[in-house]
């Protein structure tokens, strides 16, 4: 699904977003980011977002002194310094956690620096902060081509996801992912009813899981 969405649209630039804490998507957007550079041979950067708690370092077992954070602060307009993981996947990590990252986000630089990554790379994937706690990704959405949304099943109310859906735009949503399913009470989920529900009244296809 990936791949014929670039070769349709051209789309590099991708969001990785959830409505709350613990629902799988830091997880999701490495896994992401691994399968598309490992299995497809794709050039891929990750990018974590996530200012306020970055944590993909850790989940790759890296350190990095430096990252995102930094990058948004300093005058200095080189080349992005990204943690090289594989010849073919690189870590921009978020650096030093930053307790009001907002206007960095929104800025010219952080602009900037996607177009640059999106210039050298194959894919550019973006951890972002749970949509519901945060402003973050719904201001990152503005620079991103699309997004795929996380659902952790039993932790978001189908309201709440709905709400953090309709912030990151939904025309903007290729892919669902939902995790933790117990498969006997799939059939009674608030979040199958949601979307099941939405694809019939609107005429239109709910969200589909994500197909590289």
């Amino acid at each position: 699904m990936l791949h014929q969405l670039q070769e349709e649209r051209g789309t590099k630039v991708l969001m990785v977003a959830s409505a709350a804490m613990s629902e799988g998507k830091t997880l999701t957007a490495a896994n992401l980011a691994l399968t598309l550079s490992e299995s497809y041979h794709r050039r891929v950067l990750l990018i974590d977002a996530d200012l306020r708690r970055p944590s993909l370092t850790a989940l790759f077992g890296v350190r990095s002194g430096s990252g995102l954070s930094e990058s948004l602060r300093t005058a200095n307009r080189g080349p992005l310094r990204v943690l090289e993981l594989s010849d073919r996947l690189a870590l921009l990590p978020g650096g030093r956690p930053d307790t009001d990252p907002m206007a960095g986000l929104t800025s010219g630089r952080m602009q900037q620096i996607i177009a640059e990554a999106a210039a050298n790379y194959d894919w550019v994937i973006l951890d972002t902060p749970p949509v519901s706690l945060q402003p973050d990704a719904h201001l990152l959405s503005a620079f991103i081509e699309a997004a795929v949304f996380v659902i952790g099943a039993g932790i978001s109310p189908a309201a709440v996801v709905q709400n953090a859906i309709e912030t990151i735009g939904r025309e903007k949503i290729v892919g669902v992912v939902l995790n933790r399913v117990d498969a006997a009470a799939f059939n009674e989920s608030a979040y199958y009813d949601y979307y099941y529900d939405e694809s019939r009244g609107s005429g239109s296809k709910a969200p589909a899981a994500v197909r590289t």
